[in-house]
């Protein structure tokens, strides 16, 4: 029986006559738990390049979402922006079953986030939190700018602090300058981070022991490739 489970939910490929490979099993607990959260974030890396290099690999949904129903074993969580232009699952060459989504306009934390972290890692067994910031997002133009409206502006609060880091930089703070915009969003994804370790005893404890791995990116909208963050 165990030789039958772990055969069925293997993420196992078919290769088609042109040589491209379909996947048309989901991801299983026995796959994910081999994987170390260095592992993870090497096979993010590896899908992002096919995403940019347009060699996306075939998936049947249609027997995804069927054999899905069994259980889900995510290997990581992205927090991402709400933005439509930010596809997280193709961006990473991914498909049903494989990964956690969370999004927000800004790509910041809260209290319903990081509770669904702590089950994504702690509960569930995902191995890696990646925060994904991107370019042109109007979320930091809107917190450079300090736009005010409605419940948007308790929303820019969070991102807020990430505008004002740079106290020397001599450029034009504006959301017209791109360079500053690109220094705000990663700035974002870097006290995104940090924010989860110091608000998540939980997730804090895990990177610790080693059993997580905590990670930022910022997605290029011209090329589709996600630049790592450094912290």
């Amino acid at each position: 029986m165990a030789v039958v489970f772990s055969l069925l939910f293997c993420s196992c490929q078919s290769v088609d006559e042109h040589g491209a490979s379909t996947i048309g099993t989901v991801l299983g607990q026995e796959e994910r738990d081999s994987f170390s959260p260095a592992k993870v974030v090497e096979l993010l890396k590896a899908g992002n390049g096919r995403f940019v290099g347009g060699t996306l690999t075939k998936r049947n949904h249609s027997k995804q979402i069927r054999e899905a129903v069994a259980g889900q074993y995510p290997k990581a969580i992205v927090l991402s922006c709400v933005d439509s232009r930010v596809p997280v699952e193709d961006v990473f060459d991914l498909g049903i079953g494989d990964i956690f989504v969370a999004r927000v306009a800004g790509n910041c934390e809260n209290t319903d986030i990081l509770g669904s972290m702590e089950y994504a890692c702690k509960v569930a067994g995902s191995k890696v939190i990646m925060v994904l910031g991107h370019e042109h997002c109007g979320a930091v133009k809107s917190a450079i700018d300090d736009v005010k409206l409605g419940n948007i502006t308790a929303l820019l609060a969070n991102v807020r602090p990430a505008a004002t880091a740079f106290h020397d930089y001599v450029g034009k703070r504006s959301s017209k300058n791109p360079e500053f915009v690109h220094m705000v969003a990663e700035q974002s994804v870097r006290n995104t981070l940090k924010d989860i370790r110091s608000r998540s005893a939980v997730l804090a404890e895990m990177e610790r022991k080693g059993e997580i791995q905590l990670v930022g990116g910022i997605y290029n909208m011209s090329t589709g490739k996600v630049m790592s963050v450094p912290e």
